[in-house]
């Protein structure tokens, strides 16, 4: 595994393109934007909701299951302009093969909602996590906006 930075889903917010996620180590926060559809995808499972039918990304986890594989980690990789890259880590055994593991190339947003779902850690490969701005500043103004109905500038 590269030298790296682990961290979680600090906040998502709304926006008028869609969700900002915010991912943190605890001293800092970068930001990138999503579709709404994963957005919700990935409030659900961190709002404890559970929906009626299965999302897509649960019967991706599902799929896991049943062929007796798990979500390892995710790993965000690099990222050029406004787009980031991530690997999905999977490890397989079963009664067919043995211990595998797999990397797959997916977008952060469904790494980050399998990720949710899995309970398996999230990093930022530390000379990526090195070249992105904090957005701390960025995240506090919008939730004292969200709480009181002030307009802000996401710099989308």
């Amino acid at each position: 595994m590269p030298d790296s930075v682990q961290v979680e889903i600090i906040a998502l917010m709304p926006t008028q393109a869609g969700c900002a996620v915010f991912l943190g180590d605890g001293s800092k926060a970068i930001l990138f934007y999503i579709d709404p559809a994963v957005g919700l995808s990935i409030n659900t499972v961190m709002s404890g909701q559970k929906m009626p039918r299965p999302l897509t990304h649960d019967l991706y986890m599902l799929t896991l299951q049943a062929f007796g594989a798990s979500v390892s980690r995710v790993m965000i990789t690099e990222v050029e302009g406004d787009v980031f890259y991530a690997r999905l880590i999977l490890e397989a055994e079963n009664e067919i093969m043995e211990r595998k593991i797999v990397e797959l190339d997916a977008r952060p947003s469904d790494c980050l909602a399998i990720a949710a779902r899995a309970g398996a850690p999230v990093y930022v490969v530390k000379d990526v996590w090195e070249s992105l701005e904090d957005r701390s500043g960025l995240l506090k103004q919008m939730r004292n906006a969200q709480s009181g109905g002030e307009d802000f500038d996401l710099g989308e």
